[in-house]
């Protein structure tokens, strides 16, 4: 044999005995499956934020872990196919984005699988965790008390608006939280001297519907549920809030960043971030069973001084000194 052909006989047995090996390396690197209710353009920030909690612990996406995405856009009935279908890759984790549509979803496809939730509202009371302190099973996460917040919101519209007649409130009735949320802004309303009304939308034409027919219901303001198909409809909203000139009140700053007026609520992307550490801390071998659920801390308040202004609305000192940021 030629010294060439030595070479490259060698050269190929090389090959094929590292071929295994590498395949080996390559099925050990953990996948997560993210599985979002929302659309991925919009769900930029918080990607970025759940990015940064892995390196955090020590998780680099391409360098030793992969995520697989899988979007249902604000349509919860993909959830669940969507949900199967990561189970089925395998993966080592699934994390639950976009609220307890998605969270659910995660659940019902595995009992082994550990799930990861993020910006899931009041997780024990619509039946996500029998407990925050020990969530058991194979599922934890962050909370996010979206419907307690509503309060908060109707009472900050109304110091804006305190001549407004009615506040609306629009919620998602395909949502899990949407019933036990408007009981408690019903409730919030009255001890508030609020006239509220109830408004509901789960697909676009309603939302077109539902802000058409604000001034014919006398609605002279609005308050938004912070809800995954909202999000996903967020340049939506903010541009029928501005099409109608309705003061409109949401759960996230994105809103506020995108146009919208004023928001109040927790912090989405830290949510993710730390929901993150989470899945990251569960990959080294800790058990979700032992992970009590992470409840928000630090609540933020917007207000975008311009839409205020194109509104011919002014703006209380005592509330622009309340304000966490003021976009002008």
């Amino acid at each position: 044999m030629r010294r060439r052909e030595f070479i490259k006989a060698v050269a190929g047995l090389s090959v094929v005995a590292w071929a295994p090996a590498l395949r080996a390396q390559q099925s050990a690197m953990p996948v997560i499956g993210f599985l979002s209710s929302r659309s991925p353009g919009e769900s930029a920030g918080v990607v970025a934020a759940f990015r940064q909690g892995l390196r955090e612990t020590g998780f680099i996406e391409g360098q030793n872990l992969s995520i697989a995405f899988r979007w249902a856009e604000g349509h919860y009935d993909k959830l669940a196919p969507l949900a199967s279908e990561l189970v089925n890759l395998p993966v080592a984790l699934l994390f639950a984005a976009g609220g307890p549509p998605s969270a659910f979803a995660a659940k019902g496809a595995t009992s082994t699988i550990p799930v990861v939730f993020s910006a899931a509202s009041d997780p024990v009371e619509i039946g996500l965790v029998p407990s925050l302190n020990q969530p058991g099973g194979n599922v934890t996460g962050m909370a996010l008390f979206s419907a307690s917040l509503g309060a908060k919101r109707l009472e900050l519209m109304k110091e804006l608006m305190p001549n407004a007649g009615v506040i609306g409130y629009l919620l998602n009735p395909a949502h899990q939280k949407s019933e036990i949320e408007a009981k408690s802004v019903v409730a919030a309303a009255g001890a508030l001297g609020i006239d509220v009304r109830i408004l509901n939308a789960k697909s676009e034409s309603e939302l077109e519907t539902v802000f058409g027919g604000l001034q014919g219901m006398r609605i002279g303001a609005l308050v938004v549920s912070g809800e995954p198909f909202f999000d996903s409809r967020r340049d939506r909203i903010v541009g029928l809030a501005a099409k109608y000139a309705v003061p409109t009140i949401y759960a996230w700053r994105e809103y506020v960043l995108a146009g919208g007026l004023m928001s109040y609520g927790t912090d989405l992307p830290e949510s993710y971030r730390q929901a993150a550490i989470y899945a990251g801390r569960i990959l080294k071998g800790e058990k979700p069973a032992n992970l009590p659920i992470v409840q928000p801390t630090k609540f933020h308040l917007a207000v975008n001084v311009k839409i205020a202004k194109s509104l011919g609305l002014p703006l209380p000192a005592s509330l622009l000194a309340r304000a966490d940021e003021v976009i002008e």
